[in-house]
């Protein structure tokens, strides 16, 4: 994100979005859980629709719940519509930003206006018609008041360049919030996809034999247990993400739904020991890790699991330090007051660069329009400096839940449909069976191998041992001198 500044003028970044729907994931639930349906709510770029919507949704913190965009295909063809400029124009007048920053703006005009007054009364005016007429206030203290344009002309480049600084750090704020977002939607997904893969495989390392030594069979897979069991291991996913996004979300918004997603998919026993805790993320993942340590695999394998609960352990101490650690506040300030005193004051520098226009009034609307644009870019990075109230985090979690529930629900390791180890078989003899013919074979040769390496070892050290008692006999034939 660029600015370039040229004398007084500015270049300009319009801040106008599209509308766009947030259209969130159906939740599947798994059989063995049972639940009740939860809380869904479609949400909309821009002010509600509804007449009748209170003012406080319309602009401000009301109305950050109304921009967890997520695009689909859809938005993404009405994006990059060659009407986009008309369609944003058109919707000007209901922006939040431009509601937000009303009262700045207002400010400026009035400044704007006063000047073109006070100087029409102590320097004259020109009618209607043309004529020119005396100064209303002829005193000797009324005076006409103005600046040089080049003082604008030489503080342009550094307000330019807090700006840029003040807007990269907010967007790069909310793209590292995106982004931890995207590594739970994708870790989540890897974790329920071993689980489900390696449930009961507790062979001593995937059935390799050592030294001819039999191998641990693999214990018979009961379905019941594997739903039980696999099913909590996503409930307790969900859980997780579900309560992260609780905690990075403001109580008054989130609690209420909050407690009743959880009680209506989770036991009574473990929703009071998750509501009640000081720190429920924390929670999450300690009964998240209790549900795989049940898991019947081998222990080298649930440590590859357990590595994703490292990385959201990560993720949520990023998203708490984003949350709890702002742009450093003498810098946001000192760019809110360096813009603040730099268009206060720029009526007084633009009434002479007007001066061919009819009692200079033009300047009236082109400091509107700077203002308009200039508080916009500053509140836009306000806006995006505290990522999470925008982020459609709820969509996420849905997301997460949908896709861990169904991916435990695939038939895993000893869990085939019938239908496809019916294909498989060959003249009634499956793979496996196969498997079973040549294994023997196959370790009798190892063992074999094994056998003469060890052979030839012992061969190489009894000929080692058989030279140096030579050399020693040798020794002791020969006389002194």
């Amino acid at each position: 994100m660029n600015l370039r500044w040229s004398g007084a003028a500015a270049a300009i970044m319009a801040a106008a979005a599209a509308p766009s729907s947030y259209a969130l994931v159906a939740k599947s639930h798994s059989p063995l859980l049972a639940t009740k349906p939860t809380t869904r709510t479609s949400l909309f770029m821009g002010p509600p629709s509804d007449p009748s919507a209170p003012l406080t949704d319309q602009y401000g913190e009301g109305s950050r719940k109304y921009r967890r965009t997520v695009y689909t295909h859809d938005q993404w063809v009405k994006h990059r519509s060659s009407d986009r400029f008309v369609n944003n124009l058109r919707s000007l007048p209901s922006s939040g930003i431009y509601k937000q920053i009303s009262k700045e703006v207002f400010l400026t005009v009035s400044i704007a206006v006063s000047v073109c007054v006070w100087n029409a009364l102590v320097g004259g005016y020109e009618d209607f018609a043309g004529v020119m007429h005396d100064p209303v206030i002829q005193e000797s203290w009324a005076q006409k008041v103005g600046m040089p344009m080049e003082a604008f002309t030489l503080l342009s480049p550094s307000l330019g360049l807090l700006l840029v600084f003040r807007t990269n750090s907010s967007y790069n704020r909310w793209d590292e919030a995106r982004k931890f977002w995207g590594l739970n939607i994708n870790h989540t997904r890897d974790l329920n996809r071993m689980a489900a893969a390696w449930y009961g495989n507790q062979s001593n390392w995937d059935s390799t034999a050592f030294m001819g030594a039999p191998t641990t069979k693999q214990e018979p897979i009961d379905p019941i247990e594997r739903q039980y069991l696999l099913g909590q291991v996503s409930l307790m996913t969900w859980a997780f993400v579900r309560s992260m996004k609780r905690h990075l979300s403001p109580p008054d918004e989130d609690e209420e739904d909050y407690l009743t997603e959880i009680k209506s998919r989770l036991t009574p026993e473990q929703a009071d020991a998750l509501i009640s805790a000081t720190h429920r993320p924390n929670r999450a993942l300690y009964d998240l890790s209790v549900a795989i340590e049940k898991l019947p695999m081998h222990f080298v394998r649930k440590n590859s699991i357990n590595q994703n609960l490292s990385i959201f352990e990560d993720t949520l101490g990023g998203c708490e330090r984003l949350l709890s650690s702002p742009v450093p506040l003498f810098y946001s300030r000192h760019t809110a007051r360096f813009l603040a005193t730099w268009l206060l004051a720029l009526p007084f520098g633009l009434y002479a660069p007007f001066a061919n226009s009819w009692n200079h009034w033009v300047m009236i609307p082109a400091t509107a329009f700077i203002s308009v644009c200039l508080f916009g870019i500053e509140e836009l990075a306000t806006q995006l400096e505290e990522p999470f109230t925008i982020l459609p985090m709820q969509g996420f979690c849905d997301k997460i839940g949908a896709n861990c529930d169904e991916i435990v629900s695939w038939a895993g390791q000893g869990q085939e449909d019938e239908a496809v180890e019916a294909a498989t078989r060959t003249n009634g003899v499956t793979p496996e069976d196969e498997i079973e013919k040549v294994r023997p074979e196959e370790e009798m040769k190892k063992t074999a191998s094994r056998l003469g390496r060890i052979k030839n070892r012992i061969r190489r050290r009894l000929s080692l041992r058989e030279r140096l008692s030579q050399v020693g006999v040798e020794a002791q034939k020969t006389p002194h001198s």
